[in-house]
């Protein structure tokens, strides 16, 4: 598998995807159009070049269009790129990955289950930082008493929202 980036339609709005020979290193989630999601995956993610997918990473696409059309597919198969990333942050994405969809945990929770407790906060900024959002799915952590908390992503909170109302969570 070479290096790309790739845009595709979802059921949100055009996403992009970028990948290396060592798996998935980018999900960019809709940004109002197609060129500007590619627009920004290229911003950050300068030494991906626009391909065709492989395969593989075709079917890591055809997986992310399920999830978000409301079937119930697990990611945490999928290979990731992590490299550079903090090893903090590492960590708060395998454990990221554990929470299925329509399920939601706090940050709170999420640092206990690292073996953190009181890294809510440190918790929250590794998950802003989240290269690859859907993969890791950053949309299922929220704060305490059922606030939303933050979203990175276009569209912000509504967006997270939206995902979670496609993959049938509530908040608390």
């Amino acid at each position: 598998m070479t290096l790309g980036h790739t845009v595709f339609d979802t059921a949100i709005g055009a996403c992009g995807i970028g990948w290396t020979a060592l798996g998935v290193r980018a999900v960019q989630l809709p940004e109002g159009s197609p060129a500007r999601t590619a627009a920004r995956l290229r911003r950050w993610h300068p030494d991906l070049p626009p391909a065709a997918p492989p395969a593989t990473i075709t079917a890591v696409l055809n997986d992310i269009r399920a999830l978000l059309d409301g079937a119930a597919v697990d990611l945490s198969r999928i290979e990731l790129d992590l490299t550079g990333v903090p090893e903090f942050d590492t960590r708060v994405y395998l454990a990221a990955r554990s929470v299925s969809p329509g399920e939601l945990v706090t940050y709170g929770e999420l640092a206990g289950r690292l073996g953190e407790p009181g890294a809510a906060r440190a918790v929250g900024r590794a998950l802003g930082r989240n290269p690859v959002p859907i993969i890791v799915p950053c949309h299922r952590v929220v704060a305490a008493g059922g606030r939303t908390g933050g979203f990175s992503a276009g569209g912000g909170v509504s967006t997270k929202l939206r995902i979670l109302a496609i993959e049938g969570a509530t908040l608390f």
